[in-house]
């Protein structure tokens, strides 16, 4: 009786946990989403819940704004979000693959080195990354930025990927090396469809920086017309003559679709790949 009693107590504070979460989750998602469908732009006159609702502020976005700015600003996010996590697969993958099957000399010493660089944040470089892409012509580009968030994952992601490879037994590449497979067959034929979950998830996270992250963009882009979202939508309500809340609340509310749709695709990968990433190192 007394382990019944202890059984639905945990229970009961696991739930209750999980309430509270949902709660802290929800509440400003709710206030966004109503606060983009209040009419007018002062956030102190929004209400969670608006008596007059309107989809004035989504029109404008898309199709009232003169410049077409909002339109502008997601095609830069999804071209640097897509960019962004097609290489920085690539990258982790083969030099995770590398460190994982191969053994050459400094092996050790780069797997330290992809340790301690995970310790440091990119942000750290940002004088170095400014003088750098302005010496070579890409500041204020969105190759530069891209560069920067490629080069940024390579120590966390091929970290992770080298932990899922390293989960796969070695017998399978000697197996195919004794039918006269080569590396490369190996790779593409027996690693990568193995690996779809962990390449699923460093896909994802890297798809979601660039629509996150709002200091790097800041550095690198100084033209309006190269603004990704995060930066743009910060115009919204830091101009003077600018502060439009609500629409700065419609423009946030768009950003989680693109991420929201790739989530979707990928996540029978998702739960596999977090879980199998971290088992070995």
């Amino acid at each position: 009786m007394k382990m019944k009693t202890k059984s639905r107590i945990e229970v009961t504070l696991i739930y209750m946990f999980f309430a509270i979460m949902a709660v802290i989750i929800a509440y400003p998602l709710l206030w966004a989403v109503g606060m983009s469908l209040n009419p007018g732009r002062s956030m102190f006159s929004a209400t969670m819940i608006p008596e007059n609702w309107s989809l004035d502020h989504y029109r404008w976005l898309f199709f009232e704004d003169p410049r077409g700015r909002y339109v502008m600003w997601y095609k830069n996010s999804l071209i640097v979000a897509g960019f962004t996590s097609f290489f920085s697969v690539v990258v982790a993958t083969l030099t995770a693959y590398a460190f994982s099957r191969y053994h050459f000399v400094g092996k050790k010493n780069g797997i330290y080195v992809l340790l301690v660089l995970q310790m440091f944040p990119i942000l750290m470089a940002m004088v170095a990354l400014y003088l750098l892409l302005n010496l070579v012509g890409l500041l204020n580009t969105l190759t530069g930025l891209i560069i920067i968030y490629v080069g940024a994952s390579v120590p966390m992601m091929t970290f992770l990927v080298k932990g899922y490879f390293d989960t796969i037994p070695k017998e399978l590449d000697e197996a195919a090396k004794i039918d006269g497979a080569g590396h490369l067959r190996v790779f593409f034929m027996i690693m990568l469809p193995l690996a779809k979950p962990i390449l699923a998830v460093v896909a994802l996270f890297q798809f979601m920086a660039p629509f996150m992250d709002f200091l790097l963009p800041r550095i690198v882009l100084r033209s309006e017309e190269k603004f990704t979202l995060a930066l743009g939508l910060f115009n919204f309500v830091s101009n003077e003559f600018d502060n439009n809340f609500t629409r700065f609340a419609a423009g946030a509310i768009l950003v989680a679709i693109p991420i929201a749709l790739v989530f979707l695709f990928l996540q029978r990968y998702l739960i596999s790949g977090l879980t199998a990433g971290g088992t070995k190192g």
